[in-house]
């Protein structure tokens, strides 16, 4: 059964900052590619930032040099760290294998508010 605890959400204004982690069962980060995903209101979920086993990320566009994914396999974690958050940041965030199981998370809310 894989298991997926993701945390770090909140509200936080324009330009803020936060850093999501999410711990996996078993040593899921430590043997696949691991992703963040979100799914905004009225969105479907998307894949905004991924990691391989060697440590090269991906980003969706719309985040790119703000965001920064990295891992720690020792802790069975990854992180997702976000820096000047916009109003279109806001979503629930997930963390899953990249291409993802079936199973997922609670997720955590990230809400970017003034």
């Amino acid at each position: 059964q894989v298991q997926l605890v993701e945390s770090g959400g909140g509200l936080v204004q324009p330009g803020g900052s936060l850093r999501l982690s999410c711990v996996a069962s078993g040593a899921i980060v430590r043997f696949n590619a691991m992703g963040w995903y979100r799914q905004g209101p009225g969105k479907e979920r998307e894949l905004v930032a991924g990691i391989d086993n060697g440590g090269i990320t991906k980003y969706v566009d719309s985040v790119k040099g703000r965001f920064t994914i990295f891992r720690d396999n020792a802790k069975n974690t990854v992180y997702l760290r976000m820096n000047s958050l916009k109003p279109e940041d806001t979503a629930v965030y997930y963390c899953n294998r990249d291409p993802p199981y079936n199973s997922w998370g609670q997720g955590t809310q990230v809400t970017v508010s003034s």
